[in-house]
């Protein structure tokens, strides 16, 4: 096993993109997971009861499908389909009324009411243009000049608002609401600079690419990039805790999917105590808490628009997600919370027995939180779909602490490899030109920790290669696309 040329640690989505990126230039490349799977947070699992299979982590996938390394590989030829529900996202009201996030811009728009036209103007200029404006938005900030600077700017100018003020541009709640609960997925409060941009994006992603699920569960992307790099030639060794750099095979370098203080762990010695130190100060980010559902039948909706949809935002207005936000970054479990949830058995009849379905749900909460979330989560459901309750088979709730021992990335329940609250969505872990690259030659970064943060879509592990590929093996490799 000591004739390889690189090894990656942790088989998660970025660590395998990594390896497949390496394993493409012709390099022999190990792949050392811990868990008896690859998957990372992309895995799927039977959690509550026989036959119903459950995303433990990711579930829906805009930039998955959208990712432009991903789509540059044969993952289809491996198993990987990716399946459209009817809507990509709903956002529900109290009123029965939904605004509605699809590929069809004129249908997002309509769903918005009087600001159909405004929203228009706001994602116009980048309509048809996702393959020029992907690769230069998922990169290192500091990296290479972009290859369409104008289309970036132009993207810049609002992305780089607040999602609290990118929302005053639209007059009513509906579509405030719908900016608020896109901006929320990074954690951060509303207020927070470049929320708007991560609000866009997936806006954009939407419209170019769909938020589709993968058929079978997210554990699908993870096989189909795990047979790519075996077709390669690349190995993966799964059940194989790493403790310890020194414990791996000889090789000219070593990527590691892990979060900071992972990485100083790992590396020990071979890298400066002064640098490891600011490892270990990396600021995690809010936790999650989840519920997976075994439910008897579809969930009883009061909306029209999320019987339909994959995605459900529960709010509902951008008031209600704002102080959510404000109270997870103030230390305290939001009441009511806002809630994700995700309806894999609409589109893909594997995940359920016939007749049932699975549903997957979360809310932020303090890092290391360790109360209940059980009842104000299941208290919104109900609110937004009567009856919801007497449909439950069976749950499996993870806390912050269940998270983090399903994935040891997940330090106190953060899912996101670290903050992403201000600059920290831009430069992470810490402010570099190369933030994959250690004061270790050797030694790389290729975790969500990195840019362009979390997600699943290998953006933070190929980048990473390319930087080992060219200061180690002195191999230039072109972006995709190029």
């Amino acid at each position: 096993m000591d004739g390889v040329d690189a090894v990656v640690v942790g088989a998660g989505p970025n660590g395998l993109a990594a390896a497949v990126t390496l394993a493409e230039a012709g390099l022999r490349v190990s792949v050392f997971e811990a868990a008896g799977t690859v998957g990372g947070g992309a895995r799927t699992e039977e959690l509550t009861l026989p036959g119903f299979r459950h995303d433990p982590c990711s579930a829906v996938h805009p930039l998955g499908a959208g990712s432009p390394v991903l789509r540059s590989w044969p993952l289809e030829r491996h198993g990987l389909r990716w399946l459209h529900p009817d809507v990509a996202l709903a956002h529900p009201f109290p009123d029965g009324t939904a605004a509605t996030l699809s590929r069809s811009v004129a249908q997002t728009a309509a769903s918005l009411t009087v600001d159909a036209a405004q929203y228009r103007r706001l994602v116009g200029p980048f309509l048809g243009r996702w393959d020029e404006l992907a690769p230069d938005v998922l990169r290192p900030p500091l990296g290479a000049a972009p290859r369409h600077p104008l289309l970036l700017a132009r993207f810049g100018l609002p992305a780089a608002l607040p999602a609290a003020m990118l929302a005053r541009w639209f007059r009513g709640p509906l579509a405030r609401a719908l900016l608020a609960g896109l901006a929320a997925h990074t954690t951060s409060p509303l207020g927070s600079p470049g929320t708007g941009g991560v609000a866009l994006m997936f806006a954009l992603a939407a419209h170019a690419a769909g938020w589709p699920l993968a058929r079978g569960g997210s554990q699908s992307i993870s096989d189909a990039l795990a047979g790519h790099l075996q077709e390669l030639g690349g190995q993966v060794h799964t059940g194989r805790l790493v403790t310890s750099l020194d414990e791996l095979p000889r090789a000219r370098a070593y990527l590691l999917d892990v979060v900071p203080r992972h990485l100083a762990e790992l590396a020990g010695g071979r890298l400066p105590e002064r640098y490891r130190d600011r490892l270990r100060r990396t600021r995690p980010g809010p936790a999650v808490f989840k519920i997976d559902y075994a439910l008897s039948g579809p969930m009883p909706w009061t909306a029209a628009a999320c019987r339909q949809a994959g995605t459900v935002h529960l709010g509902p207005y951008d008031t209600d997600i704002g102080a959510a936000l404000r109270a997870v970054h103030h230390g305290s479990a939001p009441d009511p919370p806002f809630l994700i949830v995700a309806q894999p058995s609409l589109c893909d009849p594997t995940r359920a027995p016939a007749g049932r379905h699975v549903l997957w749900v979360y809310a932020h909460v303090p890092n290391g939180w360790t109360g209940d979330l059980t009842p104000v989560i299941e208290a919104q459901l109900e609110r937004f779909a009567p009856g919801f309750r007497d449909l439950v088979l069976a749950r499996a709730v993870a806390g912050p602490a269940e998270i983090a021992r399903r994935n040891p990335n997940y330090l106190g329940g953060d899912i996101a490899g670290g903050t992403c609250e201000g600059l920290h969505l831009l430069f992470r872990p810490t402010f570099a030109p190369v933030p994959y690259a250690t004061p270790d030659p050797a030694v790389f970064l290729c975790s969500s920790a990195t840019p362009p943060g979390p997600g699943v879509h290998g953006m933070c592990g190929f980048h990473a290669a390319r930087v080992a590929l060219h200061r180690v093996f002195g191999v230039r490799t072109p972006e995709p696309g190029r």
